[in-house]
């Protein structure tokens, strides 16, 4: 017999959890770009690939990315503080997974 109090427990525990990792992970990176140091990811080349970038391409958003982080308006102090605080989410994200993986893993926790 299923104990569908267990299914739902576990469905909520599952989709909590996954809300919580894609939150801290999207306040990381809004943190980050805010610190002025967005990420600025060059595509691989891969010949089968929809889009390709040039590096022409890729260097006109750098450029970008360089001008947009030079107009932030935010202190030094508060850029740092922006940078601890995508740091920490970062960090959470991570743990966040790990204690995933130890919850699953039996081994871990007999």
């Amino acid at each position: 017999m299923i104990d569908w109090i267990a299914f739902l427990l576990v469905a909520a525990a599952a989709l909590l959890s996954a809300c919580i990792v894609v939150s801290l992970y999207a306040l990381g990176l809004r943190m980050l770009s805010t610190a002025g140091k967005a990420p600025n990811v060059t595509p691989a080349e891969f010949t089968d690939a929809i889009t390709i970038v040039t590096p022409t391409e890729a260097a006109a958003e750098a450029k970008r990315i360089k001008k947009a982080a030079k107009r932030n308006p935010l202190t030094p102090l508060q850029k740092r503080l922006a940078l601890i605080v995508a740091y920490v989410c970062f960090v959470l994200c991570g743990a966040v997974v790990l204690f995933g993986i130890y919850l699953i893993v039996p081994a871990l926790h007999q």
